[in-house]
C-alpha cells in the first residue's frame, strides 16, 4: 500500500495504490478425485484524485477532492490432480467515480489528526472508504498510525457473472516526508 500527495498552493493531487496477493492451499478431507485445492487472489486498486483546499487556517484544513478508483480482481482455483475440474479463473476490472474530502486538525505543534473519506460508484454499486490517522511531526518527517475501512460492492453482468462484495479494514502505519 502506498499513498502520495503533491500540493501547490491550494491545489492538491493525492494518489493511493494498493496491491494484495493472497494464497490458500489445502488438501481435501477425502479424495473425490481431487486431493488438493489452491485459491489465488490478486487485487490491484489505484485511486488518483485532484482537489482544492477550501479552508486553510491554523485550526483546521479541509480539501475537497474528486477522482476515480480503478479495481482489478483476479481469483483462480486450481485442483490437483487437475482431472475433470481443471483450473477455474476469472477476473474483473472496473472504475468508480469518487467524491472525497480530507480534514486535518492540529492538536498541538507536533500532533495532527487527519480524516479522509470518499464515496462513489459507477462500475460498482457502491465504493467508499474512511481513514483516520494520528500523526506526530518531527523535523521533515511525520510518523503516522491509524485505521482504514474500505468497502466495495461490485456485481459484474453478462456475459460473466462476477461478484465482489467485500470490506478491507485494518491498522495502518506510515511515514510522511515533506519535500519542501
Amino acid at each position: 500500500m502506498a499513498n502520495m500527495e503533491a500540493r501547490k498552493n491550494r491545489f492538491v493531487i493525492p494518489l493511493d495504490f494498493m496491491w494484495i496477493k493472497l494464497r490458500a492451499d489445502h488438501a481435501t478431507p477425502f479424495d473425490p478425485g481431487v486431493s488438493n485445492v489452491q485459491l489465488d487472489i490478486n487485487e490491484v486498486m489505484l485511486t488518483p484524485k485532484a482537489g482544492y483546499r477550501v479552508l486553510d487556517n491554523e485550526k483546521i484544513k479541509i480539501d475537497a477532492l474528486a477522482g476515480f478508483r480503478y479495481w482489478h480482481i483476479g481469483p483462480s482455483l486450481t485442483f490437483q490432480p487437475s482431472g475433470i475440474l481443471g483450473n477455474i479463473s476469472q477476473s474483473a476490472n472496473w472504475v468508480d467515480a469518487l467524491g472525497a474530502a480530507k480534514i486535518e486538525m492540529p492538536l498541538s505543534e507536533k500532533v495532527v489528526v487527519t480524516i479522509v473519506g470518499d464515496a462513489g460508484g459507477g462500475g460498482a454499486n457502491s465504493d467508499y472508504q474512511v481513514v483516520g490517522v494520528l500523526g506526530y511531526k518531527l523535523k521533515k518527517v511525520t510518523l503516522q498510525t491509524g485505521w482504514r475501512y474500505l468497502d466495495v460492492n461490485y456485481r459484474g453482468g453478462p456475459p460473466k457473472l462476477f461478484i465482489y462484495d467485500a470490506h478491507l479494514s485494518g491498522l495502518i502505519a506510515g511515514v510522511t516526508f515533506n519535500l519542501k
